[in-house]
């Protein structure tokens, strides 16, 4: 009998060596789902606890970034960071990976950061941008949609890593199309949970209960997953984060600068940045869940 069909096919990933930054909600289950396929998994993160309790699950920890760059050498380091001059400063800042990172590694960024700065770095490493959708909750239960650009032959060495916690993986192009069908996936989720508040609210200010408009509702053209999940949030007045407020107004700066870069005049757009620019720092409600866009319009 071959040895292969000895071969754990519950670990997948049994004998690849495997980098890790940012152990935030999203890279923390994403790296234990490495960890939990088979790899070698060597973590970095910028506070203590996340990093130790990575170590528990039997994780290892690097130092420095340097030195988790030369412990993965050519091997594969995955980024899960949120703000895109947070990423330039890991991978290519004064004390960073570069300063250790093998010609041969490849980096995947699993956040979502600047279109322009991302075709800036792949000139640079090996690259690919692989933004991810389905939130917290996709991320635990290793569901997550995930959008990358990047070359072929570089999108190939990452697919082992994305079948892991991926369920709907499309390759879409070159080095920046990734970040690119995330912010599309982003202007359409901000304006939808702004339009869910609008609607819930007008029902209860007429005097209808919103969760049997919410209910309703599901049943029809207007049914999506910001109406079933984020409505059922607004209709309990429940806005604990999971993807924080500040967060989306990032991505919603972040998706009015791509269009003004293409020639897309949005006033859609506009009006959504405008709202969110409200609700984080005129209203200071930032670190609640964006589902809390809500409370504009309590």
């Amino acid at each position: 009998m071959a040895c292969c069909e000895f071969a754990d096919m519950s670990k997948p990933l049994a004998g690849h060596k495997i980098g890790f930054v940012g152990l935030g909600n999203m890279g923390r289950a994403n790296a234990r789902h490495l960890h939990e396929a088979g790899a070698d998994v060597v973590v970095w993160n910028r506070s203590d606890a996340s990093a130790e309790a990575a170590v528990a699950l039997g994780m290892r920890r690097a130092a420095t970034l340097p030195d988790l760059a030369r412990e993965i050498g050519p091997g594969v380091i995955c980024i899960n960071l949120t703000m895109t001059d947070v990423v330039e400063n890991v991978v290519f800042g004064p004390g960073g990976l570069i300063e250790g990172l093998h010609p041969d590694a490849l980096i995947i960024d699993f956040g979502t950061t600047g279109v322009p700065e991302t075709k800036k770095w792949a000139e640079r490493v090996n690259w690919v941008d692989a933004p991810v959708s389905g939130g917290q909750v996709g991320a635990e239960a290793a569901t997550l949609t995930i959008m990358a650009g990047g070359s072929e032959a570089n999108f190939q060495r990452a697919l082992p890593i994305f079948q892991v916690f991926g369920k709907n993986i499309t390759h879409l192009g070159p080095s920046g199309s990734g970040q690119v069908t995330k912010l599309a996936n982003q202007l359409i989720v901000a304006q939808t949970i702004d339009a869910v508040a609008q609607a819930l609210r007008m029902a209860e200010l007429s005097g209808v209960d919103p969760a049997l408009v919410r209910k309703a509702l599901l049943g029809g053209f207007a049914e999506s997953r910001i109406l079933d999940l984020h409505g059922d949030r607004m209709v309990r007045r429940d806005f604990a984060p999971g993807g924080r407020a500040t967060l989306q107004l990032k991505d919603v700066r972040l998706m009015s600068q791509l269009a003004d870069s293409v020639g897309l005049d949005s006033p859609t757009l506009k009006n959504s940045l405008a709202q969110w620019e409200k609700f984080v720092h005129e209203k200071g409600l930032g670190d609640l869940d964006h589902s809390g866009l809500f409370r504009l319009y309590e």
